[in-house]
């Protein structure tokens, strides 16, 4: 591509003897689609941003708004939920919307894709926790319902969304620091949309073995950690849910947990193939990426509300202002 030779040779000046200083990324994005097709994805994610902020703005709403739903450890964990994927997916997509608009590669300075990179990873981390702690309040309402107002109070509940955003933001924190000083002397264009560890690890000149050792542990141990926390969770509900004599209260108590499990699928099936085997991915690597940074944000209200009599009628109040 000619015509973005000149941006691309600015961002190459000076690095064959000075090679820290790099100014910035080239971001290819989807090179092998046409114009016409980045124009047409560029529509079909707008509209599915749109869309993502407007469920998630709506169950938060409700949540904050209803005062029933505002006490209720589900919902105030589905509230801090909701607000953290209008966060997430405003991490990268009004970038991406920008470069897919854009007609040449775009250019994202050093800083500014380096506090994307730590912004994605930080809350795809926060929600690997909150999943965590909402299949915690599951098993607990179930598996122990007399003791379930004290044990997850409102103001525990609180407690426990702090320590997940906290932890979240802290967990990669180091690795990324380090990673941010590293040489670049390789190409500075990666071939992805966001700012990823696996193209800008390949682009460093610098010795990174221990430290992709240690970012890829350390994402291994924020996925399949809380994810066999949620699969000891419910195997424990489960074995509650049978002891039941009851029907209509093995179907009731199943309802309460489906929205979740549903949710828990699509946010950890995608992201184990891509940050704990990144090979088994291969060239799908955006694909997968796309599909749990808009695709998942965007089915998770649709997912919540549907299923739930209670935050349907809270929605009703809160949009239609009915009683």
């Amino acid at each position: 591509m000619p015509d973005n030779a000149p941006k691309w040779d600015l961002l190459h000046s000076n690095q064959e003897n000075e090679t820290s200083l790099v100014t910035g990324f080239v971001l290819l994005g989807f090179p092998s689609l046409s114009r016409l097709f980045h124009l047409l994805l560029c529509s079909l994610l707008s509209t599915c941003y749109a869309f993502t902020l407007m469920g998630n703005l709506c169950i938060m709403s409700a949540v904050l708004w209803d005062s029933r739903l505002s006490r209720l450890p589900m919902y105030i964990l589905l509230g801090n939920f909701s607000g953290l994927e209008i966060c997430y997916v405003t991490t990268t997509m009004p970038r991406m919307l920008s470069d897919l608009a854009s007609p040449q590669p775009s250019v994202i300075s050093f800083q500014g894709c380096f506090l994307q990179f730590y912004f994605f990873f930080s809350m795809g981390t926060t929600e690997s926790f909150l999943l965590a702690a909402m299949a915690l309040d599951r098993y607990l309402a179930i598996s122990h319902p007399l003791r379930y107002p004290i044990l997850m109070s409102p103001r525990f509940c609180f407690t426990l969304a702090a320590c997940c955003w906290v932890s979240g933001f802290l967990w990669f924190l180091v690795p990324i620091v380090l990673i941010s000083q590293l040489h670049f002397c390789g190409s500075n264009v990666l071939d992805h949309f966001i700012c990823d560890p696996g193209p800008l690890l390949a682009s460093s000149c610098s010795p990174a073995h221990r430290i992709e050792l240690a970012f890829y542990s350390l994402s291994s141990i924020a996925i399949f950690g809380p994810f066999l926390f949620i699969v000891g969770s419910y195997a424990a509900v489960l074995r509650a849910v049978m002891k039941l004599s009851s029907t209509a209260r093995r179907k009731k108590a199943f309802s309460t947990c489906t929205s979740h499990l549903a949710v828990v699928s699509l946010f950890y099936g995608s992201i184990m193939v891509t940050y704990v085997v990144p090979e088994a991915s291969g060239g799908s690597n955006k694909v997968v990426t796309l599909f749990y940074s808009v695709v998942t944000p965007l089915l998770n209200p649709l997912i919540y509300s549907l299923r739930n009599k209670e935050m349907k009628d809270a929605l009703k109040r809160t949009i239609l202002g009915g009683r």
